[in-house]
């Protein structure tokens, strides 16, 4: 591959110092690789953003709107093409990948019906003060910068790429070095849909293009998704600029089962929470409490669940977990599968990597785990679950949010006044009640704590690309 990074409506050839080696995790095997853009290219990414913006803004909302459902249109007719992939490079299982793209193209969807009703935003407000009027406008904040992550590609890249095209922004888009060929449709897309060239750049390279992107003194917003420690640099970066940021960092998740919970079904509820997508989720709920009352039937059949869950390479196997997508993402799990041996944490399932060609590791239980231990307080970012009992909802409230992560949850129980009330009482941005982990674009994505700062989805998510604006009259 060459021509790789998409600037100024051109496809050019990356200028950078990195080469980006694009694997196939199934077989831990490289099958594509380019040159990253350079910081020069990524200065010519956001003057190109810059100059596409005073026309992109004025556009009318039905217009943006238009380009938004041709983006939906379009990822439906690459629709194989993107499955194939995500499953080869990711490593996604068939049924994950299908899900993934649904939801990418239901959110540009979504944000065509908002972009409609923008011109209803703007309205008159009502004064307390004879002699004066006022009213208000929501207008896009302006050139923004858009760092993803390679465990959702697709999906995440709409979520920010959607509202922000809606509210009239302009984007320089950055995928992650691990997935950076999925993104490449939307620049096939802008192509094809003749979207005006500069209002979407799509640059592709590893820290040193995330830090040219991110310290751009040319942007005037910047959402990044990914790591706490990344998302640090970033928020330093924002600091200095004084601009502002949306982050979408990581969680060490709960999910609460009560003794009246049916088994087989929170059974269900659990294993969905930690295997899917390889447990590579900010979302995973890798912390299990679980009542005592509960427990001893609950764990055996937990085992039998982890253990039977087919393993493989989703282009050749019908599985239901890929392998994890990234070398460097396999030696991290297998360090908290050394961590747990010292830490002589009692393992009832899995707990090693799998001895097959490819970044294959056993979907893991960990049972009685200390709150000290690293496996229970640190984001592992794969399958990996550790359980500790509880007697009383107050007891699964404290341990709950005795975490600096506080981005979703789930609460399991028939009685649903108390799941209810739970809900309530949990510090994070989104729980689950007696359900796997259905995202709607309707509702809004985002944590507390370290988990991040903003919302993502929803109306929420549009705001977050809007600033708002007052002008006031005086009648005299």
């Amino acid at each position: 591959m060459t021509n790789s990074h998409y600037i100024a409506g051109r496809w050019v050839e990356g200028q950078g110092n990195d080469c980006i080696s694009v694997n196939d995790p199934a077989l831990g095997q490289p099958f594509a690789e380019f040159m990253a853009a350079s910081v020069a290219q990524v200065d010519q990414a956001v003057a190109a953003a810059r100059s596409a913006l005073p026309a992109w803004k004025s556009t009318s909302a039905s217009e943006r709107a238009a380009f938004l459902r041709g983006f939906a249109e379009q990822l439906g007719q690459r629709r194989e093409a993107l499955i194939a992939l995500q499953m080869r490079n990711n490593g996604k299982p068939r049924h994950e990948a299908e899900i993934d793209l649904d939801d990418a193209i239901a959110t540009f969807c979504y944000y065509a019906e908002l972009a409609e009703q923008l011109p209803a935003k703007h309205r008159d407000v009502p004064l307390a003060a004879p002699g004066f009027t006022a009213r208000t406008r929501l207008e896009p904040v302006g050139v923004v910068g858009l760092i993803v992550p390679w465990n959702f590609p697709l999906v995440t890249s709409a979520w920010k790429l959607a509202p922000a095209l809606a509210a009239g922004c302009t984007v320089v888009l950055k995928p992650s070095e691990v997935t950076p060929l999925i993104e490449q449709a939307y620049g096939q897309i802008a192509d094809a849909l003749g979207l005006p060239a500069g209002v979407l750049n799509i640059v592709n390279g590893k820290a040193e293009t995330g830090a040219a992107l991110s310290n751009h003194n040319g942007l005037d917003k910047l959402s990044f998704t990914g790591s706490n420690s990344v998302g640090s640099q970033v928020m330093r970066s924002a600091s200095a600029q004084c601009r502002p940021v949306t982050l979408e960092l990581g969680g060490k998740s709960a999910i609460v089962v009560f003794d009246d919970c049916d088994v087989d079904q929170a059974v269900e509820w659990i294993v969905a929470g930690i295997s899917w997508n390889a447990g590579q989720m900010c979302s995973a709920t890798s912390r299990l409490l679980v009542q005592d009352g509960i427990a001893d039937a609950l764990l055996p059949r937990l085992q039998a669940a982890l253990e039977n869950l087919r393993v493989g390479n989703p282009l050749t196997e019908e599985v239901d977990m890929g392998p994890l997508t990234s070398q460097a993402q396999w030696l991290k799990v297998a360090s908290y599968f050394a961590t747990a041996r010292e830490e002589g944490l009692q393992c009832l399932a899995g707990g090693k990597a799998l001895d097959r060609d490819g970044w294959f590791v056993s979907p893991t239980l960990y049972t009685d785990v200390p709150k000290h231990s690293r496996l229970w307080t640190e984001e592992i970012f794969g399958p990996v679950l550790c359980a500790r009992r509880f007697a009383s909802e107050e007891q699964a409230i404290t341990e709950a949010n005795d975490s600096r992560f506080g981005l979703v949850a789930t609460v399991c129980s028939a009685d649903l006044d108390r799941a209810e009330r739970v809900a309530d009482a949990l510090e994070v941005g989104h729980v689950w009640i007696n359900s796997v982990q259905a995202v709607f674009v309707e509702t809004s994505w985002g944590g507390t704590k370290g988990s991040g700062i903003g919302r993502e989805l929803g109306p929420w998510g549009l705001s977050a690309y809007q600033s708002v604006k007052h002008v006031t009259r005086c009648l005299g």
